[in-house]
């Protein structure tokens, strides 16, 4: 059992993706409960009122994770779990990864989103200060 953990120090910049005429906006928050996530994609809806879809994935806990992959209205696993997936590939909990699309006019495929969703959450990743925790117990 490890006693340390990695997760994010500060919510990141808005980074922009581009595929095909359609922009996929990447931000990565750190959170320490889903009662965090509503007013965050509340904030992101005002700030893209023309977006369509507010796709998102969370993890959080370190022993026991509590995480959840929401697709927004996109086909069936085409973006909350390559959101997710980047959440596992960089090994980090207590964040919350929300990738905004603003339809480009031209459709990607379930194959394209799928790509898209993972490129903007990977590079909203990259672009994150990733910092080591200790697991604290107050007794």
């Amino acid at each position: 059992m490890n006693d340390t953990y990695n997760t994010i120090a500060f919510p990141s910049e808005e980074i922009l993706f581009k595929e095909k005429g359609s922009k996929f906006f990447g931000y990565a928050f750190p959170i320490i409960s889903d009662e965090e996530v509503k007013p965050i994609l509340e904030v992101l809806r005002k700030k893209h009122p023309t977006a369509c879809h507010y796709c998102y994935a969370y993890q959080i806990g370190t022993e026991k994770t509590n995480y959840r992959a929401n697709d927004d209205g996109e086909p069936s696993n085409s973006a909350g779990m390559p959101i997710y997936g980047q959440i596992q590939s960089f090994s980090v909990t207590n964040i919350l990864l929300v990738v905004v699309r603003i339809f480009g006019g031209t459709k990607l495929g379930v194959g394209g989103l799928i790509t898209a969703y993972k490129t903007a959450a990977q590079i909203a990743l990259e672009n994150c200060s990733i910092i080591e925790k200790t697991i604290d117990i107050h007794y």
